[in-house]
């Protein structure tokens, strides 16, 4: 498992403790971002010092090949010269700084893999630490949200909102009640502008009695008048 891969299942890690102990949301952002840096610090440095192992691999391997050479010239002159001792002895010591050039490029290869996937874990950490900052003030009102969610959560559970709701609508009940009295109490009883009121309806039906008499009056003089005439040439 690469040092990415586990960075990741302890970034997965925190943001799971994050939904789950609702802590402040703000906070554990920056610190998991900081996580995330502090990796790629790491990740940086484990890459300087492969690269450094390498360096110093290929020198060993270069002095290695060299000193294998330099006992193959040997054994050849030792031939020439009729010393198949030497020969063989210098042969021997070519043997062993081939083998130990064959070690030093199997640690190489390992070595240049190694340094190819913390490449990738390196493009891939500053990748994740960029998204991560884009996103930072979405995953924090975000996290607010949730926060304020679990607090209506845990009112509503903490506290019994139907009966609260029963109980004000009973008061509400009660205040209906005392309306209905108070205006049960007002009926048939007359306020001041009522009465008021029915003195000036009166006073308009006296007038208008006092209006159908005088009319009556002057409809009633004219017979009255001519039933005096008739009267008077009947007599003479």
């Amino acid at each position: 498992m690469s040092i990415f891969s586990r960075m990741t299942d302890i970034i997965n890690s925190n943001l799971n403790s994050i939904l789950d102990k609702a802590e402040d949301p703000e906070k554990m952002v920056r610190l998991i971002i900081q996580e995330m840096e502090e990796a790629l610090v790491e990740v940086r440095s484990t890459s300087a010092r492969a690269i450094a192992d390498r360096k110093e691999l290929g020198r060993r391997k270069e002095w290695q090949e060299a000193e294998a050479d330099s006992w193959e010239r040997k054994a050849e002159v030792a031939v020439r010269k009729e010393r198949d001792d030497l020969a063989r002895g210098a042969l021997a010591e070519s043997n062993k700084a081939r083998e130990a050039v064959t070690v030093l490029s199997e640690e190489l290869q390992a070595l240049e893999e190694t340094l190819a996937k913390l490449s990738t874990d390196v493009g891939a950490l500053q990748a994740k630490i960029k998204d991560a900052k884009a996103r930072q003030n979405a995953i924090i009102i975000r996290g607010q949200a949730a926060q304020t969610r679990l607090g209506v959560r845990r009112t509503l559970s903490d506290h019994n909102i139907d009966d609260a709701i029963a109980r004000f609508e009973l008061y509400e009940r009660k205040i209906d009640d005392l309306e209905g009295e108070i205006e049960a109490h007002d009926m048939g009883q007359k306020t001041l502008s009522d009465e008021i009121s029915d003195l000036e309806t009166d006073e308009g039906l006296d007038e208008q009695l006092s209006q159908l008499k005088v009319r009556l009056t002057n409809k009633d003089a004219p017979s009255s008048v001519t039933a005096g005439s008739i009267n008077k040439n009947s007599n003479s």
